[in-house]
């Protein structure tokens, strides 16, 4: 499996593009910008998109999914208590707002979901905290955590549906669980692992 990291959008959100190497199917997760940048790489691997894969419905994440969609005529997928984000921008962010994008509830997101590329299966874990329907995605050894864990830090729980006690119930009794070697490719910053996190993240 090919994991590609993009910095995208104004706030250098990380879009990870996973791609199976046999089948060349291809998933992508939280492409937040920079839409024409996303497609370009997409193209010259001759990748074939199968889907769009939300964290979480923040616009620094999900700022090309419009892009996305239309161009490779897929839905994009997000957890239930997040679609108010992508139907409604106001909702979060005043004026702005998201047109034309096609996001698929049914089957929706959700604990224990699974998508597939090829033989990689691609899981759902519920966790919410940074956002009510915030979730992460298991990819045989790897976590992408969206803006729930991050390298020696968290998720903030300052906006709309956030909390601080959730957040941490999300990270402790299911993100810890998950075995040392995991690693972990979190919305932004750096990769980092279960292990490295479980020892010296400040917040746990």
């Amino acid at each position: 499996m090919i994991i590609k990291r993009i910095p995208a959008g104004v706030y250098a959100a990380n879009c990870y593009i996973l791609i199976d190497e046999i089948t060349k199917e291809c998933a992508v997760i939280d492409p937040g910008g920079d839409g024409e940048d996303l497609i370009n790489y997409i193209n010259d691997m001759n990748a074939k998109v199968r889907y769009v894969l939300l964290t979480h419905g923040h616009a620094d994440h999900t700022g090309a999914v419009g892009e996305l969609t239309e161009k490779y005529n897929v839905p994009a997928y997000i957890h239930a208590a997040d679609k108010k984000f992508i139907d409604d921008g106001e909702f979060m962010f005043g004026p702005l707002k998201y047109k034309g994008i096609s996001v698929e509830l049914n089957p929706e997101i959700k604990e224990g979901k699974v998508f597939s590329l090829g033989d990689i299966q691609i899981s759902c874990i519920e966790t919410p905290g940074h956002t009510l329907g915030g979730v992460c995605f298991l990819v045989e050894n790897n976590l992408f955590t969206g803006d729930t864990l991050f390298l020696r830090s968290i998720g903030r729980t300052d906006l709309r549906g956030g909390s601080f006690e959730t957040l941490m119930d999300s990270i402790k009794n299911k993100l810890l669980m998950l075995d040392d070697s995991i690693i972990v490719y979190p919305g932004h910053g750096p990769q980092t692992s279960i292990k490295y996190e479980r020892g010296n993240n400040p917040f746990i």
